[in-house]
């Protein structure tokens, strides 16, 4: 009941400010959620004008799951877009017949999309389901000159003179429709590819942050990686020229961006609809400059997984910094709850209690999960909350980090923490979380067989289980341990601290103190 009343209340005040906002989304890709500052337009127009998220996260950091994700509101899991290609993911296999546009359309709204759509979008015939005008990606999905479109089901070619630069096109195009949308409300989808590699900035951003003073965390190139997964040991560091090269043009390539914010925002005012329109700006992942000895996406660590999120809605007049959790998948009930309609399915929560200041309540963790990749990154599933992250993978290693202490995940405390490991492996047990090939690890640390075992605890805190037959089980002098006894007759020696399951019962089980 609480629930609905704050939601009920935010609604009230966003129906005091305008009934149906014009929407724009501004979606780059790869971007880290710590480079704001570098574009100024975006500094001074969004982030000074609108609700920075400081706390926004990515729930599969990936290109494809993720914008299925944003498109309908939902987890890969739900989605079943895992990858950017194969059996589990692309543009194939996501299932487009209940999205944000069609939802936005049946409310009388204008719809466009501009930029990239998904991962291995190449028939330009077809224009999916709820959008008016389309203007998608296809071949050469990662090229900045020398690329083809589709224009509302035709092909386009642009060659390698400077008026061909991909985000310049496509900011040209995303202003053009705000001028000419005419007076129905409307949704842009606005996706240029920076700052994805190979990053090419546009020749009149060509070496503006060259010399830049070098990226060094505590985590660049980590030294010890002894208490990493194989997937990190195996990995040799990496030179230090090639990752300042990369981040210069990242940074480069994304001036181009912000230049088209500032077109978008200058066709706003121009038609007078700045003040009743609801600009979302946010990457679909973020990005590793070296941090663990990696360069790309893909994994747990918050540099993957943490995004830029901002907000700007003028009717409002909110201008502030939020610290509570906001996760891609919120912003399709995001939209749908700013314009008064239902999100079907969608698993991610609205954050209009949020940018009205009526949130009484908020997500503390969320989970996080990712496809089996295995010649980059085997697959995982995992949670994290403001303390604590936990990632179990295909392979059964795990991760714990604790955040505040150790906000670089510079030194995982699975070994030290098994209680607090065990918590997880159990609430990772009761998520829909189920990547192809992943197999959740019992919340078991030790683990007997279907015939007479002898198990014996350590001098930490231990999860005992037991199966079949009759078991001898030893867990004195150790932590606050569980036991949780099979069928046959165990005995049990533990202390009056430790929790005992299924040992109880007379005739079949048996404790000895």
């Amino acid at each position: 009941m609480k629930t609905l009343v704050v939601l009920l209340a935010a609604l009230a005040f966003v129906g005091a400010a305008h009934a149906q906002p014009n929407v724009v989304v501004i979606l780059t890709d790869d971007q880290r959620s710590d480079t704001l500052h570098y574009m100024p337009t975006v500094e001074s127009e969004l982030v000074g004008k609108g609700i920075n998220f400081s706390n926004a996260f990515v729930v599969n950091p990936v290109c494809c799951p993720s914008r299925s994700s944003i498109l309908t509101g939902r987890w890969s899991h739900s989605t079943g877009v895992w990858g950017v290609d194969g059996p589990y993911g692309g543009f194939h296999v996501f299932n487009d017949s209940s999205t944000l546009p069609i939802w936005l359309g049946q409310a009388g709204y204008q719809t466009a999309l501009i930029g990239k759509y998904l991962n291995g979008y190449e028939d330009g015939s077809y224009v999916p389901p709820g959008w008016d005008q389309w203007f998608a990606h296809t071949t050469n999905e990662n090229a900045y000159f020398d690329w083809n479109a589709s224009e509302n089901g035709n092909p386009i070619s642009f060659g390698s003179e400077e008026s061909d630069y991909n985000t310049d096109v496509l900011g040209a195009r995303a202003a053009a429709f705000i001028r000419n949308s005419g007076a129905d409300p409307f949704f842009l989808y606005f996706a240029p590819k920076a700052p994805h590699l190979p990053a090419t900035p546009a020749p009149r951003h060509a070496g503006t942050f060259a010399g830049l003073e070098p990226w060094r965390p505590p985590s660049w190139n980590e030294a010890d990686v002894s208490d990493k997964p194989l997937y990190v040991r195996s990995s040799a560091p990496i030179d230090a020229a090639i990752l300042d090269g990369m981040r210069e043009r990242q940074l480069e390539s994304l001036l181009a961006t912000d230049d088209a914010v500032g077109g978008i925002i200058a066709a706003l005012e121009e038609t007078g609809k700045l003040h009743d329109t609801l600009i979302i700006f946010m990457s679909d992942n973020g990005f590793l400059w070296g941090e663990h000895r990696k360069a790309h996406k893909l994994v747990p660590y918050d540099e993957s997984i943490r995004v830029p999120l901002v907000i700007r809605w003028d009717a409002l007049g909110a201008q502030s910094v939020s610290n509570r959790f906001a996760l891609n998948v919120d912003l399709a009930p995001t939209i749908a709850a700013a314009v008064g309609i239902e999100a079907p399915k969608a698993e991610g929560k609205s954050l209009l209690p949020l940018l009205t200041n009526t949130a009484t309540s908020w997500r503390t963790s969320f989970l996080i999960e990712h496809y089996a990749q295995p010649w980059r990154v085997p697959g995982y599933c995992g949670f994290r909350s403001s303390q604590w992250k936990y990632v179990q993978y295909t392979t059964g290693e795990e991760e714990l980090y604790d955040l505040r202490r150790d906000p670089y995940e510079l030194h995982s405390r699975h070994r030290e923490e098994r209680a607090r490991v065990i918590r997880y492996r159990d609430r990772v047990l009761r998520s829909p979380c189920r990547p192809p090939t992943f197999t959740p690890l019992p919340h078991c640390t030790i683990v007997g067989t279907h015939h007479a075992d002898f198990l014996r605890g350590t001098g930490r805190r231990d999860w005992i289980c037991a199966r079949r037959g009759d078991d001898r089980i030893n867990v004195r002098h150790g932590g606050k341990d569980v036991v949780r006894c099979g069928p046959g007759f165990d005995r049990v020696r533990a202390d009056r601290r430790d929790v005992l399951i299924g040992c109880e019962r007379r005739g079949r089980h048996l404790r000895l103190g």
